[in-house]
């Protein structure tokens, strides 16, 4: 874990007697700690010379700040998320303890509670932080402390019932409008599951019918939500973490994704017990329609820390959802240059083509064979002889 040691301004080491303050955390290689854990370590004295001590306190304590501008006025809020503290170096009655120069390594632990915590977090308009600090207390003296940050990680379980159950939405569009309309755009999206760890992918079951004269095209998207609440306002910044396309569908055909995998990047968990920050994410299937408002349907998905054991995972059985989601005996033609295209768009281009050829290829029996086979689909593979010259 990457610590940082932290001065605060009027704790600048600016008596000649105490050489360094620091506080040194076990493990420094950990990624952060979770409730019920204990954080150790020690904190580092330096004396040049004897010193009179009061009392060496150590403490750990976290906060949630937010803080933006809002119509020239700054909304914040701050609220704790913990408070621990310990004296190291205790005095008892009227006299003070008095150390010799030298180097002092004080060890120290802290019981993190069993309730859950706050993620760590840092965004665009609040954070999430936890330090560890050391103070020391002089007689007759300004008290010098130092602090260290470290990582706290909320506990979320992604195999519990509500979030390993599958989810299936159905939406339609009817494109143009009045006696003007093509035809109607349908999108049915299933997954099995709302819940998520960092490096798992998504598998995206859906089907895309595109029964307009238009092409459109599909794509899954995965935004983190931040919405930060002072003062009774809220902000929201929606940025996307992870996204897939899929292939054009054109006119009067359809599509079928069969566990089209997203994968989840290295993000931040959900933190969704904080009054003042949260850290929400939704999966979105989008189907881009050309001239109109495209047709979406979203799932909110929680990314948690704990996933299923892949052991004891239920599989969910998708083709119940989609029953015919099989690949053919016998793959089909792709359609046809004609089909995607308007009546209005082939004649223009048929149009134009006809008026750049010249007469001599216009008579010839060259473009007698062309035109027996343009604008045609290949065969279906099962036409096709492997064992033909």
């Amino acid at each position: 874990m990457n610590c940082t040691r932290i001065y605060f301004p009027e704790t600048k080491m600016t008596h000649t007697e105490v050489k360094s303050l620091d506080v040194i955390l076990d493990n420094k290689q950990r990624v952060g700690y979770c409730s019920g854990e204990v954080v150790s370590g020690h904190v580092s004295l330096k004396l040049s010379e004897a010193t009179t001590v009061k009392t060496i306190n150590v403490s750990l304590k976290g906060y949630a700040q937010v803080s933006w501008m809002h119509k020239r006025s700054r909304c914040s809020e701050e609220k704790k998320c913990l408070s621990l503290s310990k004296t190291l170096v205790p005095t008892t009655g009227p006299q003070n303890l008095i150390l010799d120069s030298g180097i002092y390594e004080i060890p120290f632990d802290l019981q993190l509670p069993q309730s859950p915590l706050v993620s760590s977090f840092s965004g665009k308009h609040g954070r999430v932080y936890y330090m560890v600090q050391a103070v020391l207390k002089r007689p007759f003296r300004e008290s010098q402390c130092v602090c260290r940050e470290l990582c706290i990680i909320s506990h979320i379980d992604v195999s519990v019932p509500t979030l390993i159950s599958p989810v299936s939405q159905t939406c339609k569009k009817m494109v143009g409008c009045w006696i003007f309309t093509s035809g109607p755009i349908s999108l049915t999206v299933s997954i099995d599951r709302q819940g998520y760890c960092n490096g798992e992918s998504i598998p995206i079951y859906a089907l895309i019918e595109n029964r307009s004269s238009r092409l459109v095209v599909p794509k899954a998207v995965v935004y983190q939500i931040q919405t930060y609440t002072a003062k009774g306002k809220t902000k929201c910044i929606k940025q996307v973490v992870a996204s897939a396309r899929g292939n054009v569908v054109p006119s009067d055909t359809s599509s079928r994704w069969n566990g089209k995998a997203l994968k989840i990047p290295p993000i931040s968990p959900s933190i969704l017990n904080s009054d003042i920050l949260r850290v929400e994410y939704l999966l979105a299937v989008i189907v881009q329609i050309p001239g109109t408002k495209n047709l979406e349907v979203q799932f909110p998905v929680v990314i948690g820390t704990k996933g299923l054991d892949m052991n004891s995972r239920s599989i969910v059985n998708m083709s119940l959802l989609y029953p015919t989601f099989t690949l053919p005996d016998i793959a089909e033609a792709p359609p046809s240059y004609a089909e995607v295209m308007s009546e209005e768009q082939f004649e223009e281009h048929r149009t134009s083509t006809c008026q750049s050829q010249a007469d001599w290829l216009l008579d010839g029996s060259a473009f007698a064979c062309v035109q027996q086979f343009r604008l045609q689909p290949p065969p279906p593979y099962s036409e096709i002889c492997p064992s033909e010259p």
